[in-house]
């Protein structure tokens, strides 16, 4: 893989993993553009998610250690789980978190290889954007958020990022639009949104890592992968920290003109 082209793919999934516009759909146009092999490059691809997870992680670093602090304190005691969960606004996010997982954990370990084999193409990619950017755009006409995270949200929100499997739809997009479907404040969905996919990213970076591992890392591709997981990292941070600006003001229904474009562009170039 070209230096240019591991500072690019780099770029695009370190934007596009967390505003609301589709990473996977936009790796598949980014590689069919490029003329590289991303997709079969498991290392590569492992890095660059590790980047987006360290950015998420960087992000959150506050919540995430007050998320730990909080089940740390529960292990001692464990027998208070009920009284905790009622008191402890860090353990009942914790469960949300969990409960939220079981969808997208069934989805990908028993559908994910047939329906990126399916998909995993520019046509197909590019009408699920035009899909996208429906759901963006329909929030624009949600304007009460009268209500909190709850058990079946959570559950609901996982389904939501399940169905994000496909190439195209976006994972944020479909996560954070539900959540305001369902009357949830903008940040608060939003933050669980990103919070929940840290175990999901996690997860499946080890399954790629054993793949990484099987196939070996060619010493020359080195410099490739560094710069891939800058750019992943430092675009992923600052995508973060803009997305969560704009939704407090406008919320995410702007991205929809992008995901139309970009889908019908691509529509018409491999009809």
């Amino acid at each position: 893989m070209e230096i240019i082209d591991s500072f690019l793919l780099g770029l695009i999934q370190g934007l596009t993993e967390f505003l609301p516009i589709s990473s996977s759909g936009h790796l598949v146009l980014g590689k069919e553009l490029l003329g590289g092999d991303f997709e079969k490059n498991i290392t590569f691809e492992v890095i660059v998610h590790f980047g987006t997870l360290c950015s998420i992680l960087l992000y959150y670093k506050k919540e995430i250690g007050a998320i730990l602090s909080s089940l740390w304190k529960l292990l001692s005691k464990p027998t208070e789980i009920r009284q905790r969960y009622k008191t402890d606004n860090n353990i009942k996010l914790s469960w949300f978190i969990l409960i939220s997982m079981i969808p997208a954990a069934l989805v990908g370990l028993t559908m994910e290889e047939t329906i990126e084999s399916v998909f995993l193409s520019p046509f197909p990619v590019s009408v699920m954007l035009l899909v996208t950017g429906i759901i963006l755009f329909s929030t624009r006409f949600r304007r009460k958020h009268p209500n909190n995270l709850t058990s079946g949200s959570a559950f609901g929100i996982g389904l939501a990022q399940a169905f994000a499997i496909l190439p195209g739809i976006s994972r944020s997009g479909s996560t954070i639009s539900l959540g305001l479907y369902l009357g949830i404040k903008r940040e608060e969905v939003a933050n669980f949104s990103f919070l929940m996919v840290i175990p999901v990213i996690g997860g499946a970076m080890l399954l790629k890592t054993v793949e990484m591992v099987e196939a070996g890392v060619p010493f020359d591709t080195l410099l490739g992968l560094i710069i891939g997981f800058v750019a992943s990292f430092v675009s992923g941070y600052f995508a973060l920290k803009y997305l969560i600006i704009l939704l407090r003001s406008k919320g995410i229904h702007p991205f929809a003109w992008y995901c139309w474009i970009l889908g019908g562009i691509g529509v018409l170039y491999y009809w």
